[in-house]
């Protein structure tokens, strides 16, 4: 069925308190949007973990903490924050252009042809799809040799510089924290998440625009999922909340730390694992007053690979819970998963 135009001119065209059928996500006992508690996500000194790296140090036991309670987390003194400032600003600036410009880098081919990466919004598969509050720029960052350069804004001039660096940065700061998962779980060898990527592993970069919305209520920016990644790294707005975490039945939100980078563990290291650590479910609400942006990386095993429950990791207390998954076979699956409101996750549990 193709795609829709942009969130952003919707809501600019807007002058009645109505957003249409389609983005109407939540039943009406939902629709009073209670105030959500802020959770005590903890920060992370990337410092001290990387300096202590025994698994036992306050730090660690903190990560560990955080993973098992929350399934994310916030990382300070990461030697990211010149360049976060960078993608931010660049990002920001994309997104304030004329749609004229923005649409040179669209995510329909010919105007009608879907493709995963570009400027847009998500593919409508079918007329009853709810759709989410926000327009999106992805973008494949990794393997390099398989960027799609046409489709990286050359407006602001400063963008693929940007989103170069802070791909380069995070991508050291996402192998510290898995090798200290890793020593956490106290599997054999610290590199084996990181080995575990493969030769051509997958990393997409996501700008997200989540434009101002006069019934926040009803909508989401993104409906509840959890991430098909290995791991996210998110930069949040650091003016604008709106990213929530669910735990115990309860949703929570995930605070505001500047120049924090926020780590979310995805559904491949919860098979990893064998469900020692649990890939959470979160969404994004919007609100009437404010825009808000963020960018994420996510990083998945190269797609022709297969994962599964590492055999350090199962024994007669701990069953295999998760079957074997080709990631290219759940990469698919995840997207129409995400479009129906399910969870892809349960597809492999056994």
């Amino acid at each position: 069925m193709g795609s829709i135009g942009t969130v952003q001119e919707l809501a600019g065209a807007l002058g009645t308190p109505d957003v249409p059928a389609q983005y109407i996500a939540r039943p009406h006992e939902d629709q009073q949007l209670a105030e959500a508690v802020v959770a005590p996500v903890p920060v992370i000194d990337l410092v001290s973990l990387s300096e202590l790296g025994d698994g036992i140090s306050d730090e660690a036991a903190k990560l560990r903490s955080a993973i098992e309670s929350w399934g994310l987390f916030m990382v300070c003194n990461h030697g990211v924050d010149a360049v976060m400032d960078n993608m931010m600003a660049a990002s920001r600036e994309f997104f304030r252009q004329p749609l004229k410009e923005k649409q040179r880098y669209t995510n329909l081919n010919g105007g009608e042809q879907f493709q995963f990466e570009g400027y847009g919004n998500d593919r409508v598969s079918s007329p009853d799809q709810i759709l989410d509050w926000t327009d999106r720029l992805y973008l494949k960052v990794e393997p390099e040799d398989e960027r799609s350069i046409a489709l990286w804004p050359a407006h602001p001039e400063t963008f693929r510089d940007a989103l170069h660096e802070f791909t380069k940065k995070c991508g050291g700061v996402k192998d510290d924290l898995l090798r200290a998962m890793a020593k956490l779980l106290q599997l054999d060898n610290d590199n084996y998440f990181v080995e575990h990527f493969g030769e051509k592993p997958l990393t997409d970069a996501r700008c997200s625009y989540y434009p101002e919305c006069p019934r926040p209520e009803l909508v989401f920016g993104l409906k509840p999922h959890t991430d098909a990644t290995v791991v996210t790294v998110l930069m949040v707005d650091d003016r604008v909340g709106g990213l929530q975490v669910l735990k115990d039945g309860v949703w929570w939100d995930v605070p505001i730390v500047p120049h924090t980078l926020l780590m979310i563990i995805g559904d491949q290291i919860e098979i990893m694992s064998n469900g020692l650590f649990k890939s959470p479910l979160h969404r994004v609400v919007t609100n009437t007053k404010k825009e808000r942006l963020s960018v994420a990386l996510d990083y998945y095993v190269d797609p022709e690979r297969i994962i599964e429950p590492s055999a350090q990791l199962v024994n007669e207390k701990r069953p295999v819970l998760y079957t074997k998954v080709k990631v290219k076979d759940y990469f698919a699956r995840s997207y129409n998963a995400f479009t129906q409101g399910k969870m892809v996750i349960d597809t492999v549990k056994i």
